[in-house]
């Protein structure tokens, strides 16, 4: 096994502000960017790639972050970590120093997942598979291993995630083969940014329509009369068989968001998504009871498994919105999804960031085969912007993510990008803040 010598982190930016991409009721001028992590080994040319979706400002905050937890395994060897990740996993998170301004959420973690994902895309790439098929190829006990199972066990043991792959096992490699058969069923959000106009948000149904898409997703938050006009004309266009979910972006309080919901209830959302803060756990409770049967969806910034776990117990949540970056990386997403397994709640991950895509894409196949087992009331979000960056973007065909072929964890950028969106020395960047 190589051993890690070097790393790099560099702060990556994208304009996506310009055209309004990305915008939402509390983002409303996002600049997609991540924190982006390279740790670099004594074997030439093996490096393993890894980062976390930020919107601009504060991404060299992460940044800074993810270069101190890089530096705690300078010197270490990729196999001691891989027979340890859990301990290691807990090193990173636990340190009795960082935990302070941690712990496990906010700066720090955002920070994890980079470094971690990068681990994870390292050992991937060793053994010559994706990392999904890493995963999926992986003796239960030893993926269970992986996982880092404090403050869980109120809701999950090992020894209760490690019978829920058994119970899958005799029958994952029957859903292997229907993914590379049919793929992942996928919605889109790259229709209903909220600072697109009326008649692009008509343009973008019409075409994904076209292109086989059953569910979309559009913002709504920040003014009550715009969001039923934009709801009706995309209800009006998808009609009454496809999906409509809609998207607040934690932008109301509890009363709020349950006036909210029940005005657009005519437009039959399938979910809202983010109603309230990601934290107020009983408020979601409180939202989930007063508008159903409208789903509540939650997750792409709820910060660890705790908080999953809190949400699920409630009953505060009918789908999980995990993040690939938000939570601390895979350990704590299988974690997730196993949790999800329990309380039968399906994992439709969010995916709205630059190379969330090519992460969830792993992700979803690794629910499907190991541990959620099925496909209903499952889907995945897809955004059709910034793939260009990646030497191995995710694919998607008829509405349905195809399992990745290439070795790691799809997220190594083309040098080009990291050169040119460079924040702030890049050249991209050099001409937009040139006086």
């Amino acid at each position: 096994m190589p051993l890690l010598t070097s790393h790099q982190v560099l702060d990556i930016r994208f304009p996506t502000s310009e055209s309004l991409d990305g915008s939402d009721a509390m983002h409303t001028d996002p600049d997609y960017s991540a924190a982006y992590v390279i740790l670099r080994t004594n074997q030439p040319g093996l490096e393993g790639h890894g980062l976390t979706f930020t919107c601009g400002r504060g991404t060299e905050i992460v940044a800074a972050t993810a270069d101190v937890l890089c530096r705690m395994l300078t010197g270490t060897s990729l196999d001691s970590i891989t027979q340890d990740f859990a301990g290691w996993w807990r090193r990173l998170t636990s340190d009795s120093q960082l935990r302070w301004i941690g712990p496990e959420k906010g700066v720090i973690h955002l920070a994890t997942a980079a470094v971690v994902n990068a681990l994870w895309d390292l050992w991937a790439k060793v053994e010559a598979k994706p990392l999904w098929k890493l995963l999926a190829d992986m003796p239960a006990e030893q993926l269970v291993s992986t996982i880092d199972f404090r403050y869980l066990a109120d809701a999950l043991t090992p020894a209760e995630a490690l019978a829920i792959l058994k119970a899958n096992d005799p029958t994952r490699n029957e859903r292997e083969a229907e993914l590379h058969h049919t793929g992942f069923p996928a919605y889109t959000t790259s229709t209903g940014w909220l600072g697109y106009p009326d008649e692009k948000i008509i343009r973008l149904v019409r075409e994904g329509i076209a292109a086989g898409w059953n569910h979309f997703k559009i913002k709504v938050g920040a003014n009550l009369e715009d969001d039923r006009r934009r709801a009706a004309l995309v209800r009006r266009e998808i009609g009454p068989d496809r999906k409509l979910m809609v998207d607040a972006n934690q932008i109301w309080d509890v009363p709020t968001a349950i006036d909210h919901i029940r005005a657009l209830a005519e437009f039959n959302p399938w979910w809202v998504e983010e109603p309230t803060s990601p934290d107020d756990v009983v408020g979601h409770a409180a939202i989930a009871q007063a508008v159903a049967p409208i789903g509540i969806a939650t997750g792409e910034m709820c910060q660890n498994r705790m908080i999953f776990k809190q949400l699920m117990q409630l009953d505060a949540i009918r789908f999980c919105q995990l993040d690939s970056c938000r939570l601390g990386g895979i350990n704590e997403c299988l974690a997730v999804m196993l949790l999800a397994k329990r309380f039968d709640i399906p994992v439709c991950p969010h995916a709205g960031g630059v190379g969330l895509c090519e992460h969830v894409n792993h992700l979803i196949m690794v629910d499907y085969i190991r541990i959620g087992a099925s496909l209903e009331n499952r889907v995945a979000e897809y955004v059709d912007h910034l793939h260009e960056h990646f030497e191995h973007p995710v694919v998607v065909r008829n509405a349905r993510y195809l399992p990745p072929t290439a070795p790691g964890y799809s997220i190594t950028m083309k040098s080009t990008s990291l050169r040119d969106y460079a924040f702030p020395q890049g050249p991209v960047w050099q001409r937009k803040l040139s006086p």
